[in-house]
């Protein structure tokens, strides 16, 4: 699939200037760096539920100020 993204000039270059420094294309270090966004974004998303859901376990233990 393509998709394509307008970047600002410094963001490209950045991304420009990675790719050259590991000697890899561009598309897939872009592409690595967006699946390790998602995979972030998940497990942040898991962790707040989970301390939510402590949270609401201590509350009703009555655990809680």
């Amino acid at each position: 699939m393509t998709i394509t993204v307008k970047l600002s000039p410094e963001l490209e270059a950045k991304l420009q200037q990675k790719a050259a420094q590991q000697e890899r294309d561009i598309d897939l270090i872009v592409s690595e760096m967006l699946i390790n966004a998602l995979e972030w974004e998940e497990r942040d998303l898991e962790e707040a539920i989970r301390g939510i859901d402590r949270g609401l376990t201590d509350f009703e233990a009555g655990r809680s100020r």
